[in-house]
């Protein structure tokens, strides 16, 4: 691994982590699994998958992590966030991400589908990002701090505040590596600002 290899954390309480490990080592980040407060110490960054919100709510209240966490992004740490992830960091939940999510909104199982997204700053020199939904979220409602980035009938399904970027779908499920390539653009950024 380079010396300057970012150091990113993937929650690993629940849910699909090992993709997204797979996707940050293959570009060249270092990958630390999150299960407890001491996981979060010297991170560059932060991916919450999906899974279950229920029962990653309980292994947060568990493990202690909650406050850890706030205080990991009030540092500045980049967090993304996909599916259940989203829903962990919004209002209801962790009130780290200034927005309400609906979960299941598109449906149960049975309803998952694909949806070609465009979103800045992701897919200006590529073409379309196909979006995978399993029991997706969306977000109800979002604060005036919310860039909304892509929308799936009239719903937000990628939004970004600061350094936190949130999805309802699953990235990590395709061969497309555009969105874990920006998200380690922006901690190479809080890195080493210009």
């Amino acid at each position: 691994m380079a010396d300057d290899a970012p150091l990113i954390g993937v929650v690993a309480l629940q849910g699909g982590f090992a993709a997204h490990e797979r996707m940050l080592r293959e570009l060249g980040a270092e990958v630390r699994e999150v299960r407890t407060p001491a996981d979060l110490d010297g991170l560059d960054g932060l991916v919450w998958p999906g899974g279950e919100s229920t029962t990653m709510t309980l292994a947060v209240e568990r493990e202690g992590l909650a406050e850890p966490l706030r205080e990991l992004v009030e540092q500045g740490t980049p967090v993304f966030g996909t599916c259940a992830g989203m829903i962990m960091l919004d209002r209801a939940h962790l009130g780290l991400l200034d927005v309400a999510c609906e979960r299941n909104a598109f449906g149960r199982q049975l309803h998952s589908f694909e949806a070609d997204l465009e979103l800045p700053g992701v897919t200006d020199d590529g073409g379309p990002l196909r979006a995978v939904f399993i029991r997706a979220p969306w977000v109800r409602d979002a604060g005036d701090d919310v860039e909304v980035l892509a929308e799936v009938d009239g719903h937000p399904v990628a939004v970004r505040q600061g350094r936190l970027l949130a999805v309802s779908f699953h990235p990590e499920l395709s061969d497309d590596f555009r969105l874990h390539r920006r998200f380690l653009e922006v901690v190479r950024e809080r890195r080493n600002p210009r």
